[in-house]
């Protein structure tokens, strides 16, 4: 990564920040909540840019504009609205995941190849 591309990431983050902080308080509280669930699940396209975040953004800002409330706008249930928006994207913990049954299997075979040998 180059030092044009680090000013630009934050450069784009400030502007994101700055987004968020243009919200009514009760989107603000539900945004940060989001951002951190979103950053313990781990969706990796989260590390790509703020395009994820952003759409939330986008979403909140016009449920701002046409008076709703933030739960109007994700439901009662923020962890299902975000379950829902990341269901189809690969997570770290997919990841993790496919790399502990790869190094299973890898030593399942080591181990059925070793007994095999002494038949």
């Amino acid at each position: 990564m180059s030092i044009r591309e680090i000013i630009e990431g934050k450069k784009e983050w400030r502007a994101h920040v700055a987004r968020v902080k243009g919200l009514p308080q009760d989107y603000q509280i539900v945004y940060k909540e989001i951002q951190k669930y979103f950053f313990k699940v781990g969706p990796v396209e989260l590390t790509e840019g703020t395009g994820l975040l952003s759409g939330i953004i986008d979403l909140f800002e016009e449920g701002a504009a046409l008076g709703k409330g933030v739960l109007e706008v994700t439901g009662s249930d923020v962890a299902a609205f975000c379950d829902d928006l990341i269901k189809d994207s690969e997570t770290y913990a997919d990841i993790y995941k496919e790399y502990v049954e790869q190094e299973v299997n890898k030593a399942t075979k080591k181990i059925t190849d070793k007994s095999n040998k002494t038949k």
